[in-house]
This record gives structure tokens, C-alpha cells and sequence, in this order.
């Protein structure tokens, strides 16, 4: 019987495999130019740490059990919780800011879908303990250093920019009491994701007047920092910090990415001023990432409070976005060694393994076939393993010769084995 993977995970076979190391590497590598530090915790935490943060309905939506102590746990479905626990561990001890990242795995039990899977990874970066719009665009700007890396321009993706404190402040100048606003967040954010018609029906559901309605569909369709000026405050605090965000990104030579668009309000409860995400400029994916401030989680999980803001983005959607682009293939590294030792004679079998193992000891990668076939097998062997040299072992080791063959060039010379061996050694 053939046991089938589990729905919703995947299998990484050598070149799966080596576009997720593609990914991860070069989201480690934009983290450290970026002034961020990694860290990790552990996969499993106790499952009252997702609750304290998303509610008791996170439960459906992951991997718990309860262990033989008879505490309940869970398998992350995110990190940031257990960044704010581990903060929060040594708040007096770690010098602010902090700028830390991680890519952890994470697992969350919904209905696989495109782009969204049981099992992925997740690319995290945050800043801690600084409150400035600056650590807001820093976060963005660093999410799109690592896009246009990769290839993707401004006519391929946008971040879309947005104030859960501007929208804030609106709905209650409407006159919308202020322990109703988490209900109406996840409406609008669904504006984006439903017909006009349907999402304006949502709306009026939940606010009778249709007065207000008409009001904040008309602020939901603002689609520039100008435009804002009709709906609040050109000096409140959430209006300067947004202009300031976008300023600061157009100084930092992202800003053709990014756009002010107040239809991302992000549904999760914690955010509190700043929220992003990327889509592709299409509209055909789900979010690539988004993230914002979230400036109320380390006192949620017992801490002080200490202003945050960072960003998550998956494995998932950016894999498809950069397959249809047709960005990916042409990036990824070819598999390379630096040797390949082939033997054409049987009496020199192990010195053939003698010598790939010398190679590697000096640090050389070197490969050998465990079989005597012919030459031009082997050379064949060599070059699906892109091999950079050929080691040839025959007749001529009798004189303490061996041939090395230039696989770029074809060009081939004998050379004396110990000096050879020497020179590796050196």
C-alpha cells in the first residue's frame, strides 16, 4: 500500500528543495544587510498563547494536543507570539531597539487552497521599542529590498498602504462607538475581496444609518494622501504618521511600490496604527505579506507596554508569483561540484575513492562513480553534475600519473600525483 503525503504538506525532492534554500537564503541574506539578528523558538507552545492573542476560535484553525502532563498545546501557526514571550523574558537585558528576524515553519489546520497550505514557511522581521514611522518604512522598505532582488518590479507588485489608527479616528468622528470597531475592521477588510455590491450590503448590515454608510465607503475610496484631507485632520497624529511613512519610503527609493489605500485594515485585532500588504499588481493572488504596528502584544502577554511593527510573508504565493513571472528558474543556482573522479581501470578502484576522499578533506566537493563503466559515462556522470574538473584514473597511474580534464574547455593534461595531492593540500 503507498501512503500519500498529508493534504496540504509538501514533499521537497533535491529541486523543491533547492528553491525553498533559493528563498530562505535570500531572505536571511536581506535580513542581515538590513541590520536585523535571527532568532528561533520552539515549534510547539502552550496553546493558551494563540488564544491569548486571536481568541478562542484560533483553536479550529490549528494543530493542538495536549501533552502527557495534561497541558494543552499547539503546533505555531505564527511566530510573533513567541517573539512577544520571548522579549518580554528579557525586557531589561536586551538594548532597544530590537531588530530581530526568523523563518520559522509553521503549520495552521485550514482547507488547502492556492497559495495557502498546512505547512509553510514564513519569513518574519520585527522592530521593537521604537516608535517612530521610521521603523514602519524600514520594515516595508526592507520587504521590498528583498522583492526587487529577486526580480519583481513596481509593474509587478504594489504595497498597499494603510492606518488602523486614521480609520480609527474616522469611524469615531461617525459617531460608531469604539467597542464596535473591531466588528466593522473585519467587514472592511473585506472590501478589497467582495463585489462593491455585496460588500455594501455587509456594511449596512452592521450600521443601519445609511447616511454613515455612504460616508465611509466614500472614505474607503480615497486612493491618495491628499484625498484625506476632506475626511480628517491634516495635523492629527495619524495623519502626520502615515504622510510621514509614505514620505520616507519615496526618500528610501521605494516609493513607486507603494501606495496609500485605506481598504487594507488587516483583520487580526492587535494591529494599532500602520498596516501593509503586497499584492501582485494583477489581483489574481492572495497577499504575498503584509504586517503593521502592533503596538499593544508585549503587554497583552504580561510585558510593559513597548511600541512593535514587522512583517510575515509566506513561501507560498511568492513560489507561484515568481513561476508565472518566469523569475525562478533562471535564479536558481545549478547544482555544482568542484571534482569528479573517474576510474577506467579496475586495479585502480580505490584509489579512485582515496583520492575523492583527500579532496573533500581539503574542501574541494568531489564526487566519484561507484561503478567502472566507460569513460564516456563517467564524463557524462560529470557533466549532469556540472563538475568544474574530471579526474581521469588509468593506464598512467602505473608512472604515478593522472589526467584532469577541464570540463568547460575540454582541455586535458597529465600531472604527477603527489604533486597534485600537494597542491590541493596548499
Amino acid at each position: 500500500m503507498k501512503i500519500p503525503p498529508v493534504k496540504g504538506t509538501r514533499d521537497f525532492y533535491p529541486p523543491e528543495m533547492a528553491v525553498r534554500n533559493w528563498i530562505i537564503d535570500g531572505w536571511k541574506k536581506v535580513s542581515v544587510r538590513n541590520g536585523f539578528e535571527e532568532y528561533d523558538g520552539p515549534i510547539f507552545e502552550l496553546l493558551k498563547m494563540f488564544q491569548i492573542k486571536s481568541g478562542d476560535e484560533i483553536v479550529e484553525q490549528l494543530f493542538s494536543l495536549r501533552d502527557r502532563g495534561g497541558r494543552d498545546l499547539a503546533l505555531r501557526p505564527e511566530i510573533t507570539p513567541t517573539l512577544a514571550r520571548m522579549v518580554n523574558q528579557r525586557i531589561n537585558a536586551l538594548s532597544k531597539p530590537i531588530k530581530w528576524f526568523s523563518v520559522p515553519r509553521l503549520f495552521r489546520a485550514e482547507r488547502p487552497q492556492k497559495g495557502r497550505l498546512r505547512e509553510f514557511f514564513q519569513w518574519n522581521i520585527d522592530i521593537i521599542g521604537e516608535d517612530s514611522p521610521l521603523a514602519d518604512a524600514e520594515v516595508i522598505f526592507t520587504t521590498v529590498d528583498y522583492l526587487r532582488e529577486i526580480g519583481l518590479t513596481s509593474k509587478d507588485i504594489k504595497v498597499k498602504i494603510s492606518s488602523r489608527q486614521l480609520l480609527a479616528d474616522y469611524l469615531i468622528s461617525l459617531g460608531i462607538p469604539e467597542d464596535k470597531l473591531e466588528s466593522i475592521y473585519v467587514i472592511l477588510d473585506k472590501k478589497n475581496k467582495l463585489p462593491p455590491d455585496t460588500f455594501e450590503k455587509i456594511l449596512a448590515e452592521q450600521i443601519p444609518d445609511t447616511s454613515t454608510v455612504r460616508k465611509i465607503l466614500d472614505f474607503m475610496s480615497v486612493d491618495s494622501i491628499p484625498q484625506l484631507k476632506d475626511f480628517v485632520e491634516e495635523g492629527s497624529s495619524a495623519f502626520l504618521n502615515i504622510k510621514c511613512v509614505l514620505d520616507n519610503l519615496d526618500m528610501m527609493g521605494v516609493g513607486d511600490f507603494c501606495l496609500y489605500d485605506p481598504g487594507i485594515v488587516r483583520g487580526l485585532a492587535y494591529y494599532t496604527g500602520i498596516v501593509f500588504e503586497v499584492h501582485d499588481v494583477a489581483g489574481e493572488l492572495r497577499a504575498i505579506c503584509g504586517g503593521g504596528r502592533y503596538d499593544n502584544l508585549l503587554r497583552d502577554f504580561g510585558g510593559p507596554p513597548v511600541s512593535a511593527t514587522g512583517m510575515g510573508m509566506g513561501d507560498c504565493v511568492l513560489e507561484i508569483l515568481l513561476k508565472e513571472r518566469g523569475l525562478l528558474e533562471k535564479q536558481l543556482p545549478k547544482t555544482k561540484i568542484d571534482y569528479f573522479v573517474s576510474c577506467v581501470d579496475e586495479n585502480y578502484k580505490d584509489v579512485t575513492v582515496e583520492v575523492t576522499m583527500k579532496l573533500r578533506s581539503a574542501g574541494f566537493s568531489a564526487n566519484f562513480s561507484y561503478k567502472i563503466t566507460k569513460l564516456s559515462k563517467q564524463l557524462k556522470q560529470a557533466s549532469e553534475q556540472n563538475a568544474a574538473k574530471c579526474i581521469i584514473i588509468g593506464d598512467e597511474f602505473k608512472n604515478n600519473k593522472l589526467a584532469v580534464k577541464d570540463m568547460a574547455t575540454g582541455q586535458q593534461e597529465l600531472v604527477d600525483y603527489d604533486e597534485f595531492l600537494s597542491d590541493i593540500k596548499s
